[in-house]
Parts: C-alpha cells; structure tokens; sequence
C-alpha cells in the first residue's frame, strides 16, 4: 500500500466542491436544513485517529513505557487512515460546495446560518484529514539506523 498523497485529496475536495455547488444551486430551496451535529462528530474522530497516530508511533518506536504493536493491528490503522482520509475529502468537498453557494445569499437568515454550519464541518473535514495523514506516516516502518547504505 502505497502513501496517501495530499495532492489527490485536493483534487477530490475541489471537483466534490464544484458538483455539489452545482446542484444544491439548482434544488436548495428543496433541502432540509444542514445538521451541526458534523462538527463535533468528525472532531471527536480526528482527536482519535491523532491520538492513535502518536501512540501508535511511539510503540512502534518501542518508547520506553509501551508494549510493543502487532504488524497486523498497524495495518489495520493504516488502512482506517487511508479511508478516512478519501472519506473527509469526499464530505469535506461537500461542505465546502455547500458554503460556495450559501456565501452568495449570506443576507438571508438561513443560508447564514448554514454557511456557518457548512464552513465549520469543512474545517473539521480538513482537521480529519490531517489526523488520518498523520496516523498513516505513525504507522510506517522506522529505516535501521544499523542499515548501510548502498
């Protein structure tokens, strides 16, 4: 399995972004009103997946104070990381098509309101993303520094 490059989730994020700009412009009116509730949803997860990204590598370090790790439980995590990472782009390119087209009518009470709902489950999007990279490089094998290079 290859590394999560930060390139392709932007990619993601902005053609996601441009679809569902697209079409919440055409049926917004016919939509149900965006939940809070994503925000501290995706936070929670991100503090998960950051925290076990920081123990993970310090296991794999084999720090002082910590057990060591099972190769398949690392590529468990690893591979959690890889979709979260794929999953916050995809929504977090729908928040941020969300926020495109209600920061065009922020005069209106609602859509203001849900501008500030899309942009903050955007930025935890964003923050998931991060966690779910970083848990990716926790989980990489250390190089031996007994190894000589050739």
């Amino acid at each position: 399995m290859k590394p999560t490059r930060p390139g392709p989730l932007v990619g993601i994020v902005v053609v996601i972004a441009l679809l569902t700009w697209a079409v919440v412009r055409q049926m917004y009116s016919e939509l149900p009103l965006m939940p809070w509730t994503a925000i501290p949803t995706v936070l929670l997860l991100s503090i998960g997946e950051a925290y076990s990204g920081w123990a993970t590598k310090a296991r794999i370090a084999r720090k002082p104070g910590t057990k060591p790790v099972e190769p398949l439980a690392v590529a468990r995590l690893a591979a959690l990381a890889k979709a979260s990472a794929y999953a916050g782009a995809v929504f977090g390119g729908i928040f941020a098509g969300f926020a495109l087209h209600t920061a065009q009518i922020l005069d209106r009470e609602t859509p203001r309101g849900e501008f500030f709902v899309a942009t903050g489950s955007f930025v935890s999007c964003v923050v998931l993303v991060c966690a779910a990279l970083y848990l990716e490089h926790a989980c990489r094998i250390p190089k031996d520094p007994d190894a000589t290079r050739d």
